[in-house]
C-alpha cells in the first residue's frame, strides 16, 4: 500500500473512532451494568430496574457522580416486543427518566418537567413495530435501537429522605412485557479471536450492524468500507494485514487524540463557570416524548455533532438536555488561580440560580473528580440544603474552605473542601430560560484568606 493510501486509511479510521466511540461506550456501560452495576446501583438483567439503595459518596468511586438524587437504571432489550413503563405519582416532587439509544440518543424523557409527576403507563415500542398499543397508555414511546438505556433520577433531600421515601417510591417504578418474553437476544458478541488491540473496530463494527443509526448516518458510515466496518459473518480483524492494523491502530490514537482535545476545558477567565447548555444537543433524528425538536437544541452541522456526541460521551455519558438539566464546573477562583484547599473562599449570590426545580453545588477533588470526604458529611449544598442562611437582603453566601467556619451562619452555609486541589460543580434542574440563554450567570469564587485563619 502507497504512503498515500496508509494515510487515508489512518484518517479514515480517525474519523471512525470520533463517529463510532460513543455507540462503544455506551454499550460497553449497558453490558457492565447487566453483569456488574454501576457505582451504587446494582447488576440487573435487561428489562429490570435497578435502584442505588444509597446517595453518593466518597467511597462511590465515580467520576462527577452527584449527591441529589438517587438513581434507578433500567438496560432494555426490545427485540422481543414493546415494554410497557409505569411510572407513579410523586406528590409534585423532582424526577426524570431519561431515555438513551445506543449511540446516546436522548430521544425522551418522562417526569416533572416533560411529563408531570402524576402516575402512568407509557409503551416502549422496538423499531419498525406496528402493532396496537393499549387504550390505557399515555402515550408511545418510539426506541431508535432495540438497546435503550433508562436513566432515572428522583430528587433525594439526604440518607433520611432516602429510606423514608424514594426507595418506596423508586419500587413502583416497573417495566413489564406488552405480551411475551420479557428477555431479549441481548448485545451480539465481538470476535473472541481479534487481538485486543482492535478490540474497539470489532465492537463498532459488530454493535453498529446490529443497531443501525439514521437514514442520514448509515450514509456517513458507508465511508468506513475500506475499514473494514461493514463487513458480516466473520471478523476481518482476527488476521487482518499489518498495513491494516497499522493504520487502524494509529488512526485510534489520533481520534482519541481529537476527542480528549475537544473535551479540554477553557480557561474560564476571571473564575467564570463553564457550562454549556448545548452539549448534548448532536441529537438531530429522533425527537419523542418530552424532547424539543427545534434548531436552538440542534448542532447545525453533522460532523460537528459527531465531534460533540463523542465527547458527551467521553465527559458525562448518559447526561441530559440543557432544558432538563444544566452542569457548571469552576476550577479556578476570581484571580484566576487555582481552587485548593490552601485557601478559603466564598461564592455570594446577589440573586439566587432561576430554576423551576433545584440547584446544588457538589465538591469533587482533583483529577478523578470523585466526592471529597470530610468529618461533616457534607458533599453538597443547595437551595434543599435544611438550616442554609440567607442575609437579610436576601443574597446567600456560601463558604468554601477544608475547616468548619468558626461563625454559626458561615458553619450553616459551609462546603467543605479537600486538601489539595478541587473541582466543584453546580448543577442547576429544569433551568428557566435566563440561564439557558446566558442571560444568568453564576457568580466567581472569591479567595478571602488562607486555610486556618479567619
Amino acid at each position: 500500500m502507497s504512503e498515500e493510501g496508509t494515510n487515508e486509511l489512518v484518517e479514515l479510521a480517525a474519523e471512525a473512532y470520533v463517529y463510532g466511540c460513543p455507540l462503544v461506550l455506551d454499550l460497553s456501560m449497558v453490558d457492565t451494568c447487566v453483569h456488574e452495576g454501576f457505582g451504587p446501583v446494582a447488576a440487573a438483567p435487561f428489562n429490570r430496574f435497578s435502584h442505588s439503595t444509597r446517595l453518593g459518596d466518597a467511597g462511590t468511586r465515580f467520576a462527577s457522580v452527584n449527591n441529589d438524587t438517587a438513581y434507578s437504571l433500567a438496560q432494555l432489550d426490545l427485540s422481543s416486543g414493546p415494554l410497557r413503563l409505569h411510572v407513579p405519582d410523586t406528590g409534585g416532587a423532582y424526577y426524570v427518566v431519561q431515555f438513551v439509544d445506543a449511540w446516546t440518543n436522548n430521544f425522551a424523557y418522562v417526569g416533572s418537567r416533560a411529563t408531570g409527576t402524576e402516575a402512568g403507563d407509557w409503551l416502549i415500542v422496538p423499531p419498525g413495530w406496528a402493532g396496537t398499543s393499549p387504550a390505557d397508555v399515555r402515550g408511545v414511546i418510539d426506541a431508535p435501537t432495540s438497546v435503550v438505556t433508562l436513566v432515572g433520577r428522583n430528587a433525594c433531600d439526604g440518607p433520611e429522605d432516602l429510606e423514608r421515601r424514594v426507595r418506596p417510591l423508586q419500587e413502583r417504578f416497573t417495566l413489564t412485557p406488552l405480551k411475551g418474553s420479557e428477555h431479549g437476544s441481548g448485545l451480539p458478541a465481538p470476535d473472541a479471536g481479534v487481538p485486543a488491540e482492535l478490540g474497539f473496530f470489532e465492537r463498532l463494527r459488530v454493535w453498529m450492524a446490529d443497531f443501525p443509526p439514521s437514514a442520514a448516518d448509515r450514509a456517513h458510515q458507508d465511508r468506513f468500507q475500506p475499514l473494514g466496518l461493514l463487513e458480516e459473518g466473520p471478523s476481518p480483524y482476527a488476521a487482518a494485514v499489518p498495513a491494516l492494523v497499522g493504520a487502524l491502530k494509529e488512526g485510534l490514537a489520533r481520534g482519541r487524540e481529537r476527542v480528549e482535545a475537544a473535551g479540554v476545558p477553557g480557561a474560564g477567565g476571571g473564575g467564570k463557570w463553564m457550562m454549556n447548555p448545548h452539549l448534548f444537543d448532536y441529537n438531530l433524528d429522533w425527537f419523542g416524548v418530552g424532547t424539543i425538536d427545534s434548531p436552538e437544541w440542534k448542532i447545525a452541522d453533522r460532523k460537528d455533532a459527531y465531534l460533540a456526541r463523542a465527547v458527551a460521551a467521553r465527559v458525562g455519558l448518559w447526561g441530559n438536555h440543557g432544558y432538563e438539566a444544566v452542569y457548571a464546573q469552576a476550577f479556578r477562583d476570581s484571580d484566576g488561580e487555582p481552587l485548593s484547599g490552601a485557601h478559603r473562599y466564598e461564592l455570594r449570590f446577589e440573586e439566587l440560580p432561576p430554576v423551576d426545580a433545584f440547584w446544588s453545588l457538589t465538591m469533587y477533588d482533583v483529577p478523578d473528580s470523585y466526592l471529597v470526604g470530610n468529618p461533616a458529611g457534607r458533599y453538597s449544598i443547595g437551595d434543599r440544603t435544611p438550616g442554609i442562611v440567607h442575609a437579610d437582603d436576601g443574597s446567600l453566601t456560601i463558604h468554601i474552605s477544608r475547616e468548619r467556619p468558626a461563625d454559626p451562619a458561615a458553619a450553616a452555609n459551609w462546603l467543605p473542601a479537600p486538601e489539595g486541589n478541587f473541582r466543584p460543580a453546580f448543577r442547576l434542574y429544569m433551568p428557566k430560560t435566563p440561564v439557558l440563554d446566558g442571560q444568568y450567570e453564576l457568580p466567581v469564587i472569591r479567595r478571602v484568606g488562607a486555610a486556618g485563619q479567619g
